[in-house]
């Protein structure tokens, strides 16, 4: 696979940190060390922050995005937002099937596979994430699940809609734990999703697309993992709370 072919993205999920106001301050912190990059920065803050993110970004080179869309347009869901409403406030991205909403708040393959085409339809870019946790890892059949989570959630996704799917690995017991993947089981796992991209559509499309790790990336390892031919980015947890650390990673990205 031709890695010149994808540009990086490194995107930043707040996951539930930070008032409008403090999101503001830390927005221009990173606006500041991401001019310039030669990779793709994005920050996903809490909804109610969205808004204000997105006009601190205004001139910059930073895009913003969600961290979750409902499949409807509208309706009785309490609590959710649509990827209109997301769309309308000036997100371009958005995270579907995190594993922290798949444990904690019942997504299922079939749901996540409905809230990305939502998000498609709607004009938002979808990181699509899919990952193990630590007892299938141990069982052995971590490319098994992957493979599964990947295929159903890219049910009816034809591939003119690929090109507005990033997935993101993150393998669940490096999430928040300090754990981290060795480079060889992360590029292992991105290589075998680009293979079942490869599969269910084209090598075209298997090539154009950009895959992340996202298991507790962070300045230390992000040169490492990146330096991975089938490692493009990474959806960044905690270090993109820290513009310094965030900085370094962009750094890594932008080689």
């Amino acid at each position: 696979m031709n890695k010149s072919k994808r540009k990086a993205i490194i995107a930043g999920n707040w996951k539930m940190n930070k008032t409008a106001a403090e999101a503001e301050i830390l927005t221009k912190e990173i606006t500041a060390v991401a001019a310039g990059a030669d990779c793709e920065v994005i920050i996903c803050p809490p909804f109610t922050a969205v808004s204000s993110v997105v006009t601190a970004v205004a001139g910059s080179n930073v895009a913003v995005g969600v961290q979750n869309v409902h499949y409807d347009q509208s309706g009785a869901y309490t609590g959710e937002i649509s990827a209109e409403m997301a769309r309308e406030i000036g997100a371009s991205f958005a995270i579907i099937g995190h594993s922290e909403r798949r444990e904690y708040f019942g997504e299922t393959n079939e749901t996540v596979n409905l809230r990305l085409k939502a998000a498609i339809k709607s004009g938002l870019t979808a990181i699509l994430c899919v990952g193990e946790t630590k007892e299938l890892r141990e069982l052995g059949v971590t490319q098994e699940v992957i493979a599964m989570q990947t295929k159903i959630a890219l049910g009816e996704v034809n591939a003119e809609d690929m090109k507005s799917v990033i997935i993101a690995y993150e393998p669940v017991w490096a999430i928040g734990t300090g754990l981290t993947a060795t480079v060889e089981q992360a590029q292992e796992v991105c290589k075998n999703i680009r293979e079942i991209i490869k599969e269910l559509y084209n090598t075209d499309v298997a090539e154009a697309l950009t895959i992340q790790y996202g298991g507790s990336m962070n300045a230390k390892n992000a040169a490492s993992l990146l330096d991975m031919p089938d490692i493009d980015g990474g959806l960044i947890g905690g270090a993109a709370l820290k513009p310094d650390d965030f900085a370094e990673i962009i750094k890594a990205a932008s080689r």
